[in-house]
């Protein structure tokens, strides 16, 4: 396991309250963690609360991540009552769709949340964690949506994007500070099954993972020092991912169309290329 995940440390866990932050919230906790969960104040913030105990060891914080005043004071917060943050999962996501001309109005709000909550989060939160000395670990939730950027939600693969690059350049920055003991991972979940994602359903789908599972599968990486922490679901395995990936590069590299895996010209070319 990371040195950062260790009984006794602090971790803050934003988007929290559900899903995959949730389960990673009550995975650090039984690790003997500290652990702040911060989401937006609701029923589910509250129901987190109950669900993992709120006191000593368990602290929940109402906070939008969009905004840096409250990211602030989450983290005043946390050093108040808990100390000096050891890990800091950055998860908090939206996805209520979107069009390339903004017809439902939401992409102000998907990239606030999403790049700049990550982003904002780390610069709030990185400096004082290196200044530490100790071991620390940064993880940002990104999506495949952000490598392979799919028709259909602009707005959510354009933040997701920008959460890729971002982490790798602040992994990059991290591993090149003397003496930092700081490192970031990017996580990448496939197809699983949160409010986020369930769409009105109620029962999983068989396709997708729990989020115990992709938690399950973030933390086995953590003990393989993977930085890009791919995902695998029941519908799709690594090597699928990987071609996709790379077809997506190849885009660039042979100068076809972008997106050229949906244009039609290209179609065949692509699954001949999946089965290779």
């Amino acid at each position: 396991m990371h040195a950062a995940v260790r009984s006794g440390n602090i971790a803050v866990v934003t988007g929290g309250a559900s899903g995959i932050g949730l389960a990673a919230a009550r995975r650090l906790a039984g690790l003997g963690l500290r652990v702040c969960i911060a989401d937006l104040p609701g029923e589910a913030l509250d129901a987190a609360r109950d669900a993992l105990g709120d006191g000593a060891s368990v602290i929940t914080v109402p906070t939008d991540v969009s905004d840096i005043d409250q990211l602030k004071a989450l983290k005043a917060r946390v050093q108040s009552e808990l100390g000096q943050v050891d890990v800091l999962m950055n998860n908090a996501g939206m996805q209520p769709g979107s069009s390339i001309y903004d017809i439902e109005g939401t992409w102000q709000r998907i990239i606030d949340v999403n790049m700049w909550g990550v982003i904002r989060s780390a610069q709030v939160f990185a400096p004082g964690m290196v200044a530490a000395g100790r071991h620390g670990l940064i993880i940002n939730t990104g999506s495949k949506q952000g490598i392979t950027t799919p028709p259909g939600d602009p707005a959510y693969n354009v933040s997701k994007a920008g959460v890729k690059v971002f982490t790798e350049a602040l992994q990059h920055d991290l591993r090149n500070t003397p003496a930092c003991k700081v490192e970031a991972r990017l996580f990448i979940p496939g197809f699983v099954f949160t409010p986020l994602t369930a769409r009105g359903r109620t029962d999983k789908p068989d396709g997708a993972w729990t989020p115990e599972q992709t938690v399950d599968f973030l933390f086995s990486a953590l003990e393989r020092e993977d930085f890009y922490i791919l995902c695998p679901d029941n519908e799709v395995d690594r090597a699928t991912d990987e071609k996709r990936i790379l077809w997506a590069a190849g885009d660039i590299a042979e100068n076809r169309p972008p997106l050229s895996r949906w244009h039609p010209d290209y179609g065949a070319a692509f699954a001949d290329w999946l089965k290779r």
